[in-house]
């Protein structure tokens, strides 16, 4: 038919050029060096850049060719044949630049990037390792959760009282437990990745940077803290032996006696990895099962104190009550292990036929029978024996027999050495990543050594500083392990994983988070207490 008019020779044409092809006009205006949005780009000469990849802009003209070609303008084809045209070119587009040819510029580029971000892998702690066996993820863990803590248990249960005390060391071992085992199977809940930081499972579950900020500074003064209070402990262990073995021999201040221990870490603290300093934690994990066995067994054989009393210690109601809530710090400082879980976790190979999460656990519940076995006799029987008399730290009630306070002594300081050094290699590799990622630092032996020992330094200067054993634990076990340790992880698995509303999942993870916030508020408040009281009569660096 040859009738048609005008009009239907204009409606054809119009359908003929205005095709999908339309909606490609502003990508091809953008790469051919004129922003679509941009009033002063009509009308001016299209010239390419140099910054442009020729990928790009040759398919930018092939859009412009495609939609005004002879071929295109007389076809009685649907539209939709110029849509196909416009996917193909995208998916060209596309698949140029996440994929750049064999050799090119950016395949090198590209290349380079990755070898150099494997390298930095290679090098820095947390990642250079990853052939652990199980049996290293339990004395690990031993070594990361029964440290100096337990000796300060007995004290906790005379601020609690016995009812108070085994409840909430018991609902303490029971919690912490669960959150664990949250951390290990959230390790490599993403197929084909693994969170080997807490601060990047924070991430995952809050966001790149709300994970950052919730997780970085909680997880720094809680590590950063422990190392300070192991220099304390450490240094005070070192006296006790001096003032036991040499009762006429002049007095030597505490300061020198923390310099002493923190000279062993300049000297451990340039072991490069987890796995390195497995032997280390090993004995740490042998002397905190044999200097908690002492602490209990030396108690019996001491027997029931003549004036032995179980009631309040404080002298006032307000006193009683900074007491208990400086004492439920003691314990939270004792659950301290999950702040080094996901990087302890990290060090454990993985395949998809058999996870990290398998040898993971089975250390996790070898190490907590040993926590159980250290924790409960200790706090239990310490507190029978001695009442509200007990010291801050048990081995100090222990007056003789004289040769086993010493050994049992000599056994705490080869433990925080080793706990020392475990909760230090999370913070040396913030330190180095930062130092090699962020501010493109060569990765050397040299900066490894002027980072770690600047750590040390500091740690034992603010140990120095601040030497209150008592105080430091309540304080640091309130206000950082709490959240770290009781209901972070909660919190973290109930934003990935989502449980319905009021399912026994939902509702035992928001009794861990209601439990956990109030030991983080309320605890700290009882600690600070403590620590400005001793202070009043501290002479700085005596």
């Amino acid at each position: 038919m040859q009738n048609g008019g005008t009009h239907y020779s204009a409606f054809h044409s119009v359908t003929a050029v205005v095709g999908a092809g339309v909606l490609s006009l502003p990508y091809a205006m953008s790469e051919l060096g004129c922003v679509s949005h941009d009033r002063n780009c009509i009308g001016k000469e299209v010239t390419f850049s140099t910054q442009h990849n020729p990928f790009v802009s040759l398919n930018a003209i092939y859009t412009w060719l495609a939609l005004y070609s002879p071929a295109s303008m007389g076809s009685d084809k649907p539209s939709d044949q110029n849509s196909n045209n416009f996917s193909s070119i995208a998916d060209e587009k596309s698949d140029t630049r996440l994929q750049p040819a064999e050799g090119s510029e950016d395949q090198q580029v590209i290349d380079e990037r990755t070898e150099r971000q494997k390298k930095i892998d290679d090098w820095l702690p947390i990642t250079s390792s990853r052939n652990a066996k199980w049996w290293y993820s339990a004395f690990h863990n031993v070594t990361a959760m029964v440290g100096a803590g337990v000796l300060s248990l007995p004290y906790a249960m005379s601020h609690l009282g016995w009812g108070p005390g085994v409840a909430i060391l018991v609902l303490s071992w029971v919690i912490t437990l669960f959150t664990l085992w949250q951390m290990v199977e959230m390790h490599e809940m993403v197929p084909g990745k693994r969170f080997d930081r807490y601060h990047e499972l924070g991430q995952h579950a809050f966001g790149e940077k709300l994970g950052l900020y919730i997780v970085v500074p909680q997880q720094l003064i809680c590590e950063v803290g422990v190392d300070i209070v192991y220099m304390v402990t450490g240094g005070k262990s070192l006296q006790k032996i001096h003032k036991t073995a040499c009762k006429n021999c002049k007095p030597i201040k505490t300061t020198y006696f923390i310099m002493i221990f923190a000279s062993v870490h300049f000297v451990l603290s340039h072991l490069p990895n987890f796995n390195s300093i497995s032997g280390v934690s090993l004995a740490a994990a042998v002397m905190s099962l044999s200097y908690s066995t002492i602490a209990w067994a030396a108690s019996v054989h001491k027997g029931l104190q003549a004036d032995v009393h179980y009631g309040d210690r404080a002298s006032s109601t307000a006193g009683s009550v900074f007491n208990f809530l400086s004492a439920l710090g003691d314990v939270a400082f004792a659950y301290a292990g999950h702040n080094v879980v996901l990087e302890i976790q990290a060090t454990i190979p993985s395949t998809p036929a058999k996870p990290s999460k398998g040898p993971m656990w089975k250390g996790v519940i070898f190490a907590y029978i040993v926590v159980a076995l250290c924790y409960f006799p200790v706090a239990l029987i310490g507190y029978y024996i001695f009442g509200d008399k007990v010291e801050d730290n048990i081995l100090i009630s222990l007056e003789k027999p004289a040769w086993l306070i010493i050994m049992a002594n000599a056994f705490v300081v080869v433990h925080v050495i080793g706990s020392y050094q475990l909760y230090a290699m999370p913070v040396f590799d913030m330190i180095e990543t930062v130092l090699v990622k962020k501010l493109n630092c060569k990765p050397t032996t040299t900066l490894r050594f002027i980072s770690r020992n600047i750590y040390v330094a500091f740690t034992m200067f603010v140990g120095i500083t601040f030497p209150f054993f008592g105080g430091l634990l309540g304080f640091f076990g309130g206000f950082a392990f709490s959240p770290t340790t009781y209901f972070l992880p909660c919190t973290m698995w109930l934003a990935v994983y989502k449980p319905k509303r009021f399912s026994l999942s939902w509702l035992i993870n928001w009794i861990c988070i209601t439990l956990g916030v109030l030991l983080m508020i309320l605890s700290p408040i009882g600690g600070l207490r403590t620590i400005i009281i001793q202070a009043k009569n501290y002479e700085f660096y005596s």
